[in-house]
């Protein structure tokens, strides 16, 4: 439990990366889940004239519609943000089950997972999600959240594999076999322990590739154009030519909420691996002797330099 605590001090405090991350991710996500409270409109509601520049009234102007793009923005991250997570959550769930068995039980186990995790792999995503969703046409938000979980899990297995097999020859492994440990027990209590650095930067990877594929595949005109959500509002966008009459509102808006909560995902994606890896670790530890060393030594410089004088 300290060991757990430390590291969440050492990730959200003593991490300036990881702060700014969860700073802009928090913003997103009160924004988009408290959306009542930031703005009056309804995202579907006809409020004003088409392609209304911004104003006091309307923060981020109007669609061709007359609908409120701020409030579009809103709404549309809370589906954008939780289709995401579905699919972050899958894909997490069938790398964890797949990966995990086929290294701490090895054999026949191993082989035939491996051979069904190679398979799926050797297959291109984003070709096979395109193929998928024209066909089930104008799929909804959550059959593509479910699309990318099905298609996106062999990467997160095969890493999760390897280092199943790493932790399955440590010594305390050997000696909780030795006690008689169950394998459910020692799978859920030994293993999985001591890869949660890696689940974690795995799943926060995994929400970014998710939210960023729904939003193309949806302003290509495979999602549902009556769902209100971030690739929605840009293939809206794209079809009423908003920047060649000069609407650009219409595109800065859900782009701009794209990037923030891309980039501070990332952010928190980066202080994970620092903290669990020991090499970058290493590194920061490095830099910040040499700062110190640098800064005592500027300090002796002056301290001689007075003395002289």
């Amino acid at each position: 439990m300290k060991r757990l605590l430390g590291s969440l001090k050492d990730l959200f405090i003593n991490n300036t990366k990881a702060g700014v991350g969860v700073c802009m991710v928090l913003m997103v996500c009160i924004l988009s889940f408290g959306a009542p409270l930031f703005t009056d409109y309804e995202p579907n509601a006809r409020v004003a004239r088409p392609h209304q520049s911004p104003s006091a009234e309307h923060v981020m102007g109007t669609t061709r519609m007359g609908r409120d793009v701020w409030a579009q923005t809103l709404y549309g991250g809370r589906t954008s943000i939780t289709v995401g997570f579905i699919a972050g959550l899958f894909v997490m769930v069938a790398a964890v089950v797949v990966g995990v068995s086929a290294g701490y039980f090895g054999g026949w186990v191993d082989n035939t997972l491996s051979f069904f995790t190679n398979v799926v792999m050797v297959i291109p995503s984003l070709p096979l999600m395109l193929v998928l969703a024209s066909f089930l046409d104008q799929v909804s938000p959550f059959v593509i959240a479910l699309i990318i979980g099905a298609t996106s899990w062999p990467w997160g297995a095969r890493v999760i594999r390897a280092q199943t097999l790493a932790i399955r020859s440590r010594d305390f492994v050997h000696a909780a076999e030795v006690m008689g440990e169950r394998k459910y027990r020692l799978v859920f209590f030994e293993v999985l322990p001591n890869m949660l650095s890696i689940l974690a930067s795995a799943f926060i990877g995994t929400v970014v590739f998710a939210i960023m594929t729904e939003a193309t595949l949806e302003f290509i005109g495979l999602g549902d154009p009556l769902s209100t959500t971030w690739g929605v509002m840009l293939y809206n966008a794209q079809q009423t030519s908003a920047i060649r009459i000069g609407a650009w509102w219409e595109l800065l808006a859900p782009s701009a909420a794209l990037t923030i909560l891309a980039i501070g995902l990332a952010l928190i994606n980066f202080s994970i691996d620092e903290i669990s890896n020991p090499k970058l670790r290493a590194q920061k530890i490095m830099a910040k002797y040499r700062r110190e060393e640098a800064k005592l030594e500027k300090q002796q410089k002056a301290a001689l330099k007075e003395q002289s004088a």
